[in-house]
């Protein structure tokens, strides 16, 4: 044991603080920090923690107690014995061992090699050089130079080659480069926002999209998350920047879910940051993060109403809402307007309002994670060079879209003689959903036009203008085949007519909760059809929550993929407009009270074909309490179509086992009340198949790619999350 006095111990105090009500603790330290009048003797705390949370969050909470979770103390004991490098004497310069040629990025250059135990101290040398030790190698790169202390350390100072200086002009490599940078700031975000939230739907199902938006409010780049999130995520920004214009400051943070300022639906709630540059007056790029809140008040626990028939009925509606100004969030007043559904008839404020916001500050916290890395890249590159290259980012996007429509309009003249394709499918209730694709060959351009498609409807499967845009723009994607990112780009050459009034684009308080889950698949399985990609897999999210006055759950549960030309349809997975996991069994069981009784493939119950359609599953949820169950579902009239004679998929079926033995078919929408010993079954839809069994003529070649090499964080582009979890 070795015994050190008092005078060679030094220790340091770290606490554990968080604001009360808060669930996100931070430790800290009062380096730097030195005692005041109004601190503790070790240190001035709570200025440490300001600044920490600051810099972390993007907020903070003025007057509200900082709690302190624990305390730590870490005790260092120092010997005192230095160690000293032993100089060599007799010897001024050193001369490299040998010279040898090393490749570097203007080519192959003479490059000294240098023994360790040669070197005198103090002695500097220029790189490019190599120095070898018995245990390690050192390189030292060209306009750097290494400097050999008293200590037998290396300091490397690095130095910078003015010849790689990057302009605003196009470099290829650096084109890749910008683009993964990007994206990797979205997936950063993503992280971030998922290691602070702390409801399930946020933290455990991955229901949450971020995004890079442009100065003018258009799709940069974005993490593999949720399609229906990013291509409406878009919509929202720009209604933000000509709503509010001039008004956005430094430390302000929107908040916005109304669909008619880009929202997709009610609970998916989004914080929108601004990220300034020192003396640039207005924005120079924005982040934004979409996350689903369980329940945001309404008629129905979840904040899913099967039966809501206008846009109140639904919960919280924020247009622009500012839940950050000057640095300071806004509890009160988000707290005031979550709660706000409770002044109309039938309606209740939020039932989880701890989770809302909690999870609104962890989005502010993604937030501020992305704005310190766009940040961070304009201080690297300079704010001319990003923004260049953010424009060569959504060219390439464009390009590619383009270089997609002209082969396939060549296609089709070759074949048919006509640049123009249709194509129509019906909601469950006999809505139909039409679409007219007119190519221009030569610009490889397209109209996509929906007209005839049917009016608005009495009820929720109504889809905001934002959703159809966000269903385009990742077929376009998913029709590509090149690795390309989803941004603004892709839109460039479509034209989208959506007649207003219809079902696609709704008057300002038609009811939507259904069409961000529901008619969105519709309009992908309507695009797909026209163009013949794939036949249409389970075309709907099935929606099931339930709760009460003290707790609420929603999850959207896996089905059948569509087959193609040279793949089956994959079985229990989300495909298209979805993406996010399941729940884990136990962590279901115990915080719901709820018993998952089975959950498996349902067999045979995707489309026959030459190219089969993947299976849908069955799910049982046994209820221990009496609880609201609210089913939002689609695919249960109309089953999902095969192509080129595959067999349509079988249709989704919902049904609840009384306690007493009855047993009820409820439908596609439906609320009911449960009580101890019900038991909900859910039987999803299967993808419908690809082509005739007995066909085996090959399938004529395309470029679309097969289904597993884009998004690869959470799956592929048409099917996505597997429903193995409990499988």
């Amino acid at each position: 044991m070795t015994c050190f006095l008092s005078a060679q111990i030094t220790t340091e105090v770290f606490l554990h603080l968080r604001y009360e009500g808060t669930d996100c603790a931070l430790m800290v330290t009062a380096a730097g920090f030195p005692s005041n009048a109004h601190s503790c003797r070790a240190g001035d705390f709570r200025s440490a923690f300001t600044k920490r949370y600051l810099k972390e969050f993007g907020f903070t909470i003025p007057d509200r107690p900082i709690m302190v979770d624990d305390i730590r103390v870490r005790g260092c004991g120092k010997s005192g014995i230095k160690s000293v490098y032993r100089k060599k004497t007799g010897q001024r310069q050193a001369r490299p061992a040998t010279m040898t040629k090393c490749y570097f990025e203007d080519g192959y250059m003479d490059t000294g090699v240098y023994l360790w135990e040669e070197l005198p101290c103090g002695y500097n040398i220029q790189g490019p050089a190599i120095i070898i030790d018995k245990n390690s190698t050192i390189l030292v790169e060209p306009c750097c130079e290494a400097h050999l202390t008293e200590a037998g350390d290396v300091c490397m100072a690095v130095g910078s080659d003015p010849h790689c200086a990057l302009g605003t002009e196009l470099n290829t490599v650096q084109l890749s480069i910008f683009s993964h940078r990007f994206m990797s700031i979205a997936e950063q975000m993503g992280r971030v926002l998922q290691r602070t939230s702390i409801s399930t739907n946020i933290k455990e199902r991955l229901d949450f999209s971020c995004a890079v938006f442009g100065p003018d409010g258009g799709l940069v780049s974005n993490a593999p998350h949720i399609p229906v999130h990013l291509g409406a995520m878009q919509e929202t920004v720009q209604y933000q920047i000509r709503a509010l214009g001039n008004k956005l400051k430094e430390g302000d943070v929107i908040l916005s879910n109304h669909p008619c300022a880009g929202g997709s639906h009610l609970p998916d709630l989004t914080v929108i940051t601004p990220v300034f540059k020192k003396g640039v007056s207005c924005p120079v790029f924005f982040v934004a993060s979409r996350g689903h809140h369980a329940d945001i008040g309404g008629i129905t626990p979840g904040s899913m109403p099967p039966h809501s028939t206008s846009l109140q009925q639904e919960g919280a509606v924020f247009t622009s809402f500012k839940l950050v100004t000057g640095g300071i969030f806004q509890e009160e007043a988000v707290t005031e307007a979550l709660m706000a559904p409770a002044k109309y008839p039938d309606c209740s404020g939020t039932r989880n309002l701890h989770d809302n916001l909690s999870d609104l500050r962890a989005q502010v916290a993604a937030n501020q994670r992305g704005s310190q890395l766009v940040g961070e890249l304009i201080d690297s590159y300079g704010l001319a060079v990003v923004q260049a290259y953010m424009g060569y980012i959504q060219s390439n996007a464009e390009l590619a879209v383009r270089d997609m429509l002209r082969d396939f309009a060549r296609r089709r003249r070759q074949q048919t003689g006509s640049l123009e394709v249709e194509s129509e499918d019906f909601m469950d209730d006999g809505t139909p959903i039409r679409l007219r694709v007119q190519i221009n060959e030569e610009e490889g351009s397209a109209v996509f036009d929906f007209t005839g498609t049917g009016t608005e409807v009495w009820g929720n499967c109504n889809a905001p203008r934002a959703i159809t845009l966000s269903a385009l723009i990742y077929c376009l994607r998913c029709m590509v085949g090149q690795d390309i990112p989803l941004n603004q780009g892709c839109l460039t050459p479509i034209k989208v007519i959506i007649p207003p009034g219809s079902i696609l684009q709704p008057s300002q308080n038609a009811a939507v909760v259904g069409g961000n889950v529901l008619t969105s698949q519709r309009v992908v399985d309507v695009i797909f059809k026209a163009f013949e990609v794939c036949s249409a897999s389970q075309g709907c999210m099935n929606n099931i929550s339930f709760g009460s006055e003290r707790v609420g759950y929603y999850e959207t549960v896996a089905g059948g993929a569509g087959a193609g030309p040279g793949w089956n349809g994959r079985s229990g997975v989300h495909s298209h407009m979805t993406n996010t996991r399941i729940t884990d069994p136990e962590i279901l069981e115990k915080r719901y009270p709820v018993i998952l009784e089975q959950f498996c493939l349902r067999p045979a119950s995707g489309g026959a074909g030459k190219y089969r359609g993947g299976d849908g599953v069955i799910r049982k949820l046994l209820f221990r309490n009496k609880v609201v169950l609210s089913v939002l579902t689609e695919r249960r009239s109309f089953r999902p179509y095969g192509l080129l004679g595959g067999e349509d998929g079988a249709a989704g079926l919902n049904l609840l086992h009384r306690a007493d033995g009855r047993v009820l078919n409820l439908g596609a929408k439906t609320s009911i009340s449960l009580q101890p010993g019900d038991m909900f079954c859910l039987y999803t839809p299967g993808g419908g198949g690809y082509g005739k069994e007995e066909d085996s003529n090959k399938p004529p070649e395309t470029k679309r790619r097969r289904l597993t090499e884009t998004f690869p964080e959470r799956g592929s582009v048409f099917e996505y999350r597997m429903a193995q979890e409990g499988v």
